[in-house]
């Protein structure tokens, strides 16, 4: 095979200043490359760079060396390719660093691998870049043919391609996930595109609200019931770790989970066994898990709302989904599909955009998120004449507007005032951003920073 034979033919270089990892790799590669050397310290890369021409480079991102940049791996990823910009470089990284080891790439590295890699993963990669490197082959890595990336859950933007590939790079592994963001930014296609691009892909994926979860139900919805367990419980029943038994497990809205459940949600996550009501008969279950909110981070971090020891439990690699006003370079993206989308199915032609419809898309700040410009599209496609979606063809949702609020303020602080002056503008341009901002004096940054501070 071609790729073993390139990494039989190559030179490897491996800096990592934990001993372990060097005697690790250097025990992998040694039967698989012809040469192997290892480094504790990165300030002899240099030396190194002049002495040899090595085909790979295995760097940590991490290091207590005079370089205190707090991204040592980033630094001496540029030493490299200063040096010799030819040479492939597989930045080691732990799950905490992820979001560093994305922005590796940018900055030249080939991939990334994650602590603690399988050995097999790892002399893939390493074939893998040693074969696009002589085929000059550029091209992304394959997605799984079922993936939604690319079919539902779109994306141009910068922040959006990164998150693909965080998926791509993690969904492999077996670790917790938490994704953050906000109601209808499509959280719940990214945790089922992690579950399609996984080793358990042809396994259950099993998602609950377990917002919508009563308290009385929790318990028997999550772990199951025995028969004459309560009132109504007539038979047994399985309940959802059991169902995403060798599978995967999304807890949608995990951040409204009362403190007193999130303890017992706890320990089956700790134990991976659950122990059915009515019984006292632990069953084994191997999950997955991928858990969303749409509760900042910071909040959850509040022990009187969230216990840490559950954050720290169902966090090792965090997603975090950008609102659709921060991603606007996909809103035109986006509404072209659901445009397609919803014109097959009202069995109508796919619509032009009038120039102005753009405009209005593209100057309004989506508090629904993608949700809201679903919807959007969707009623304009109902609406739409002659082939064409022109401007009075979208109706922004009523209820996400923010109309409610607008009376005049109880009390005369200048907090109040700006609030309610910013609202009865954005409702006076029906939520053209632009147009608000250029009324109000200030940029749309500017605006948008009031947004967020206000809460609006």
């Amino acid at each position: 095979m071609l790729e073993k034979m390139l990494l039989k033919n190559s030179s490897v270089l491996v800096v990592d200043d934990d001993p372990d990892v060097l005697t690790a790799v250097r025990l992998l590669l040694k039967t698989e490359a012809k040469e192997v050397v290892t480094e504790k310290n990165p300030e002899n890369l240099r030396w190194h760079l002049s002495k040899d021409n090595f085909d790979m480079i295995l760097l940590d991102m991490n290091f207590n060396s005079s370089i205190n940049t707090g991204n040592e791996g980033i630094f001496w990823l540029n030493e490299i390719k200063k040096t010799k910009p030819e040479t492939s470089v597989i930045m080691i990284t732990a799950y905490g660093d992820i979001d560093l080891a994305v922005r590796s790439l940018k900055e030249g590295a080939s991939d990334f691998v994650v602590k603690p890699w399988h050995n097999e993963r790892l002399l893939t990669t390493i074939r893998d870049i040693l074969k696009r490197r002589t085929t000059k082959s550029v091209a992304a890595p394959a997605l799984n043919s079922d993936s939604i990336i690319g079919k539902e859950l779109l994306g141009e933007s910068e922040v959006m391609q990164e998150i693909f590939y965080k998926i791509e790079k993690i969904a492999p592994t077996d670790a917790n996930i938490l994704i953050l963001g906000e109601n209808g930014t499509g959280k719940d296609l990214i945790a089922k595109a992690v579950h399609q691009q996984s080793l358990r892909n042809e396994k259950p994926y099993v998602k609950v609200d377990v917002g919508a979860l009563t308290e009385s139900l929790f318990e028997s919805e999550l772990f199951g019931h025995k028969k004459g367990a309560f009132t109504d419980a007539r038979e047994d029943r399985l309940g959802r770790f059991e169902v995403a038994n060798a599978g995967t497990l999304f807890l949608d809205e995990i951040g409204n989970i009362p403190l007193h459940l999130q303890a017992k949600l706890l320990s089956v996550l700790q134990n991976r066994q659950v122990i059915k009501l009515g019984s006292n008969e632990p069953v084994p279950v191997d999950i997955r898990l991928i858990c969303a909110t749409n509760v900042p981070l910071a909040e959850l971090a509040n022990e009187s709302r969230f216990r840490k020891d559950l954050i720290y439990r169902i966090n090792t690699v965090e997603i975090t989904v950008p609102p659709l006003r921060k991603r606007d370079q996909d809103i035109l993206l986006l509404a072209k599909h659901f445009s397609r989308m919803y014109s097959n199915k009202y069995m109508k032609p796919v619509l032009e955009f009038d120039p102005k419809a753009v405009e209005k898309l593209q100057g309004y700040h989506y508090p629904g998120n993608v949700r809201e410009l679903q919807y959007t599209i969707e009623r304009a496609v109902i609406m739409a004449d002659e082939g064409v979606l022109q401007s009075k063809d979208l109706i922004f949702s009523p209820i996400e507007s923010k109309a409610v609020n607008v009376a005049e303020p109880s009390d005369l602080k200048l907090s109040s005032i700006e609030k309610n002056t910013i609202l009865k503008v954005i409702e006076k341009h029906n939520g053209n951003i632009t147009k608000a901002a250029r009324e109000l004096g200030l940029t749309r940054t500017a605006l948008y920073r009031r947004l967020s501070k206000y809460d609006i």
